[in-house]
């Protein structure tokens, strides 16, 4: 198996592209080494609670065939059911999409600090390079009546590669400059979704 084998055909993932289960066990190594390094530039921290991890066509594809892995998925409808849904994560053309993690330490605190950060999801932006905000899309079922799910799924409609990465939610209010390797990413994956 060669690395060409998750090169970019298309922003979304097909189904032809999908191996059954035991074929990618007898390849998991491999790809997972792969995967981290598509992965290692895609991950942003703000702050000490918030991470995102950006998903591409590469990463999507990977988490279908874990999943067939753990579940050992083999059906065909099942299969299908899969990549409709991790490839709904990916957004449409000119969207970069994320998964949020709210990472809180001690256990004794995440309850009341997810109640109490209601409306984070609504502060996520992106930084264009004229300074322009664009703030996040979320889905409202992630968010409860009283508290929040400490993952969130995001998506952001940008015209050009961001800059920076920001919440403007007053606990948690802070900015951080993406690296080149992280600009570079990012950019390859916009322009995926537009080709």
């Amino acid at each position: 198996m060669t690395k060409t084998t998750f090169e970019n055909h298309s922003h979304h993932v097909n189904r032809s592209e999908i191996i059954d289960y035991q074929t990618y066990e007898d390849h998991r190594a491999e790809i997972r080494r792969e995967i981290f390094e598509t992965k290692k530039h895609r991950r942003i921290h703000l702050g000490e609670n918030l991470t995102f991890l950006f998903e591409n066509h590469e990463t999507i594809k990977y988490q279908i065939l874990e999943i067939m892995r753990a579940e050992k998925i083999a059906r065909e409808s099942a299969i299908q059911e899969e990549l409709n849904t991790y490839n709904n994560f990916l957004g449409k053309s000119g969207e970069l999409a994320c998964v949020l993690l709210i990472e809180i330490e001690a256990e004794s605190d995440r309850k009341p600090l997810l109640e109490s950060w209601m409306g984070l999801e609504k502060c996520i932006y992106l930084l264009d390079r004229k300074n322009n905000k664009i703030f996040a899309q979320h889905d409202p079922t992630q968010v409860g009546d009283r508290r929040l799910s400490a993952v969130q799924y995001l998506k952001f409609v940008i015209k050009e590669p961001p800059v920076a990465l920001g919440c403007t939610f007053d606990e948690l209010a802070g900015e951080v400059e993406l690296t080149k390797e992280q600009r570079n990413a990012l950019a390859e994956d916009l322009a995926a979704t537009l080709a």
